[in-house]
């Protein structure tokens, strides 16, 4: 049986250094830079520092520093649900609005499930998703980094329908 999750809309913002500004609806905020093989350091205006990390398979993990573990996974229309009983719903991407268009219209049920995110891993179960990762973005040509480029000014990758920057 699938929780009832806490919706939290966000929207990005690129700045001019290629970092992000993401700004949730409930007034947190995060500043965003990526960094090689998947992976996206953040720091929050509460003071709280941390990585995003995409494991492969839709799963992301978030570490908040010094020692807590989320995992995430993206459903798909801007949407991810999380270990902690949250849903964050992509403002700023195209499929997020249009997600958040078809619910508004009452046609819900023509998004993806909600699919529940792993509440625990094992590193070998995490060092599996990683390898997945790898090959994926190896097929698709990308190399290491298919989803943003070096300049990081591109922030969603097209190439399995998921948008945003993990979640």
């Amino acid at each position: 049986m699938t929780p009832e999750y806490r919706e939290i809309a966000f929207r990005d913002e690129l700045l001019s250094d290629g970092s992000v500004r993401r700004a949730y609806a409930d007034g947190r905020q995060e500043w965003r830079h990526r960094a090689p093989d998947f992976v996206v350091n953040w720091r929050d205006d509460g003071g709280r520092t941390g990585v995003d990390e995409q494991l492969g398979g839709r799963i992301i993990k978030r570490r908040i520093d010094p020692d807590t573990v989320l995992y995430g996974r993206d459903i798909g229309y801007g949407r991810t649900t999380w270990s902690d009983g949250t849903l964050t719903v992509n403002q700023t991407s195209l499929r997020g609005r249009a997600g958040l268009i078809l619910a508004g219209i009452g046609v819900a049920g023509l998004l993806p499930a909600i699919v529940d995110p792993p509440f625990a891993m094992t590193p070998e179960e995490e060092e599996a998703l990683r390898q997945q990762q790898a090959q994926q973005a190896s097929a698709s040509g990308g190399g290491g980094d298919t989803w943003g480029g070096s300049s990081g000014a591109d922030w969603t990758d097209g190439s399995d329908g998921a948008d945003g920057d993990f979640g």
